[in-house]
């Protein structure tokens, strides 16, 4: 089970990992460096080695886990690890981990000696779902998301869904929230689906992974570089990556996971679409109870919402001062280049807050 993304293959399962063996030993690396953090080589590490059989010789390197560790600083640690290694441009590099691992260590990869190649094993639904297609490497400046960062391809990428059972249920939630993003902007169908997951099996996961893959792979395809339909994928980031990075400032609310200040923004958003006549009163509210459901409500004050507000600002889909939005017209269809006023922005957050 494979999906063909612009120039990579996507591979589904533990069957891959004897193709990912040929390929390497068919490109005659000089050598593999595994790049981990502190939980998957705990937890995954030993897994990836054990199904690797390589005659070349593989070196690890391990970085701090969290997202508070996806920096420029632990690029340079991890660049100049690099070259004390003496590692050249004919080395593979196998990211190991979550969407952080594959974001920093893809970004590594398309900058060190001005590129070599590189491979993405995600470890977490969210990575699988959302950092397995799409080429955005990158990494965060001054607690702002993905600020720097390249568009960079991987030689493949292998999902293997055995990883999740590692997960806490906070983690796996954090996925889920860009599956249901997946649904909400391309497939209601897909969308009802994901509503129902009381019993859920590990093949039937692996599935739904696939089919968030393919929606997400079909609109990456049309307009790889965001000039356009990719924009749809944003739907819930624009208010939720302000959230989140304002949640690691220390300053106001907990610290979330991505997912989970994705599945504030999609509500925000949402309430939006309903406020500029896009979607009506019921829909709106079956997505707000829907994320309400899997996820942990967030209490904002006056204060912390004002800061969310500046920090809009710096959101990189901005274009000429105008804060640019992606909102939904139904479930299964988005609208892009939607520009939006401060007064709703603030009467969503208002709307939020009351059940």
């Amino acid at each position: 089970m494979h999906i063909q993304a612009s120039n990579y293959p996507v591979f589904f399962g533990t069957d891959y990992y004897a193709r990912l063996s040929q390929f390497i030993g068919e490109k005659k690396y000089s050598k593999v460096v595994l790049l981990v953090d502190e939980n998957t080589a705990k937890y995954c590490l030993n897994t990836v080695l054990q199904w690797l059989a390589i005659d070349v010789s593989f070196e690890i390197i391990e970085i701090e886990a969290g997202e508070e560790n996806k920096t420029i600083e632990t690029c340079n640690a991890v660049w100049e690890t690099l070259v004390e290694m003496n590692i050249d441009r004919k080395a593979l590099l196998i990211n190991v981990g979550g969407g952080m691992v594959c974001d920093l260590g893809g970004f590594v990869a398309a900058t060190y000696k001005r590129g070599i190649d590189f491979v993405n094993i995600p470890t977490s639904l969210l990575a699988m779902v959302d950092a397995s297609v799409g080429t955005k490497t990158g990494v965060n400046l001054g607690g702002l998301k993905n600020m720097v960062g390249s568009f960079s391809q991987p030689q493949m990428v292998l999902i293997d869904a055995a990883f999740l059972e590692t997960l806490p249920g906070n983690q796996m939630r954090s996925g889920l929230a860009e599956m249901y993003k997946h649904g909400l902007i391309a497939d209601a169908s897909y969308w009802n689906q994901l509503k129902n997951l009381s019993e859920l099996t590990t093949e039937d996961l692996l599935l739904l992974i696939y089919h968030s893959v393919s929606i997400k792979n079909e609109i990456v395809l049309q307009d790889p570089f965001e000039k356009n339909v990719r924009k749809l994928l944003n739907f819930g980031h624009t208010l939720g990556h302000v959230i989140e990075t304002y949640s690691h400032s220390g300053k106001g609310i907990a610290p979330l996971l991505h997912g989970e200040a994705i599945a504030v923004g999609m509500i925000l958003e949402a309430f939006i679409s309903y406020k500029k006549n896009l979607l009506t009163k019921k829909i709106y509210a079956e997505i707000k109870e829907t994320l309400t459901l899997m996820f942990e409500s967030v209490v904002f004050t006056k204060n912390d919402i004002e800061i969310c507000c500046n920090l809009l600002i710096h959101d990189k889909k901005n274009e000429n001062g105008n804060i640019q939005f992606t909102l939904l017209n139904e479930i299964g269809s988005g609208v892009i280049n939607e520009t939006v006023e401060t007064a709703m922005i603030y009467d969503a957050f208002n709307d939020y807050l009351t059940n």
